[in-house]
């Protein structure tokens, strides 16, 4: 205990990888046992998480628990770890859902083995970009985090489907959206690491509470590599921005999601939705407003043009889609777009009160979102997997087949839709209350996307549980059934956190007040 004790960054980071090493060496035909441990597993983490939330002291300025070993001494490189309130929300996020996304699992009978495996590494990957201090470890957890993904959308997705490409060539759509997401990924990735490799050049150091330091104590008049301060300041901070702006995704640069989501295992749309989109706002939040103050202030109004973009057209799109799925996933634009406008409401006058007030909202945003779209996207894998269909137009009228459903389907759209008493229109709120004396046109303008966040989410109601029942599942092979004790002990975690958050978010946002409060101040 006392090593745990000592180490628990690193034990709750690697205990997954552990966990899949141990699960490697079970024999292939034990499904059942390989679901188990796999599940088991992932629970430890979230029992070190919570101990640790218990231990963690969130009056403390700075980083807690930190793990310095080394690791690439020739460049002054660290294997660092280490917390505050903000990484510290963020991981409780991840392993509350990874176990919840792993008994959403259960019914993969493909490959249970890499299926598990795989699940497990992503989790690592997460929770590493979560954890890291040194930038050169953060860019490696965030690659890391790319490849399960790319591995589990391309075996497990839906078999249905086919994309034309240039030239009249068709392939798979799994294997598009696959690669679509690895592609624009990697894309983003690219200028991020030649940013890092600047850093390292520069000051022959990658951690970050040094670079912290080094990098705003630079004259901007000053001279390096051949240009100004300012200029090599302006080109590192756009390198950063679009990588995490590709990971949010925000408009322009979201037209992966979609497919990928499509396309995705209901579990594996649980996590990319949870917790992959907050690594992109993430980035931002731990690196771009505390390295570029002076960049973000500068460029703050077009970060938030991208943002009411986002929270606009996310919206418009989802209304417009007859795939259940498609729906969701356009509602991910649509709510982490307010992620970003609260972003950018903090950089536009970081650390007074309004700014505060919307990285609050943008955090626990980020939070109230990975619960409510892991837990939609889950609804609809379970309605796909009775149905084999996600058209909303050959639903209607299921309510009185699946009342249980129906239930909890309300609910956690009600969550996503912002209901006041539910955890997202805390979160929203605050973004749009500290956004709207620094940014009001942009916030003003964002009113149009919330108001379509109702439309988009009453549509998708009422073409699944109301208006006259289609006769098809009602009777025979095809009648419809009732979700079953394993779903809803998957629904019932997400469904309390919801509700609890939504009645008394300060257990949460005061860690997360504090956090923001002593990172920009």
């Amino acid at each position: 205990m006392d090593f745990i004790s000592t180490h628990l960054l690193t034990s709750i980071l690697f205990f997954p990888v552990i966990a899949a090493l141990v699960i490697l060496f079970l024999p292939s035909d034990q499904t059942k046992a390989i679901r188990w441990t796999a599940l088991l597993a992932s629970l430890v983490p979230l029992g070190l998480t919570i101990w640790l939330w218990t231990r963690f002291d969130s009056t403390v300025a700075g980083f807690q628990y930190q793990e310095q070993y080394p690791w690439y001494d020739a460049i002054n490189s660290t294997f660092h770890l280490g917390i505050d309130g903000l990484s510290l929300t963020m991981i409780l996020l991840t392993t509350l859902l990874t176990p919840l996304a792993l008994l959403a699992s259960f019914n993969i009978t493909e490959k249970v083995k890499a299926y598990m495996m795989l699940f497990l590494f992503l989790e690592a990957g997460m929770m590493g970009v979560f954890m890291a201090l040194d930038l050169l470890i953060f860019f490696v957890f965030w690659e890391i985090g790319l490849v399960p993904m790319y591995f589990l959308i391309n075996q497990w997705g839906s078999p249905k489907g086919e994309r034309e490409l240039w030239g009249g060539m068709k392939v798979s759509a799994r294997n598009y959206a696959s690669l679509k997401f690895m592609i624009y990924t990697m894309a983003g990735s690219l200028g991020l690491l030649l940013a890092i490799q600047l850093l390292g050049v520069l000051f022959q150091n990658y951690d970050l509470a040094y670079l912290y330091k080094q990098w705003n104590a630079l004259p901007a008049d000053g001279v390096m590599l051949g240009m100004s301060v300012a200029t090599v300041k302006t080109v590192a901070f756009w390198a950063f921005v679009i990588a995490f702006a590709l990971k949010v995704p925000v408009w322009p640069f979201h037209t992966w999601l979609p497919d990928a989501h499509t396309e995705a295992p209901t579990a594996g749309s649980m996590i990319l939705a949870g917790v992959l989109l907050k690594l992109g706002a993430y980035g931002f939040l731990r690196l771009v407003l505390p390295l570029y103050p002076e960049q973000a202030q500068q460029y703050a109004g077009w970060m938030a043009f991208l943002a009411t973009m986002a929270i606009v057209f996310g919206a418009f799109a989802s209304y417009g889609q007859t795939d259940f799925k498609r729906l969701v996933a356009y509602s991910s634009v649509n709510h982490m777009g307010f992620v970003l406008l609260g972003i950018a409401a903090a950089a536009k006058a970081i650390g007074t009160v309004d700014a505060t007030i919307a990285l609050n909202g943008a955090v626990l945003q980020m939070f109230n979102h990975g619960l409510s779209a892991a837990g939609m996207f889950f609804l609809v894998g379970v309605i796909y997997e009775r149905t084999h269909t996600r058209n909303l137009e050959e639903f209607g009228g299921l309510f009185p087949l699946v009342p249980v459903y129906g239930s909890i389907l309300i609910f956690t759209s009600m969550a996503s839709l912002g209901l006041p008493g539910l955890n997202g229109f805390v979160s929203e709120f605050l973004v749009v209350r500290g956004s709207f004396p620094l940014l009001p046109v942009f916030t003003a303008i964002s009113m149009i996307g919330l108001l379509f966040t109702g439309a988009y989410i009453l549509k998708g109601i009422r073409k699944v549980l109301h208006g006259p029942l289609n006769e098809h599942w009602a009777h025979g092979e095809h009648r419809l059934t009732e979700i079953n004790t394993r779903e809803i002990l998957v629904m019932a975690p997400l469904m309390i956190m919801i509700l609890v958050l939504g009645i008394w978010p300060m257990g949460l946002l005061d860690v997360i007040n504090k956090a923001m409060v002593m990172l920009f101040h």
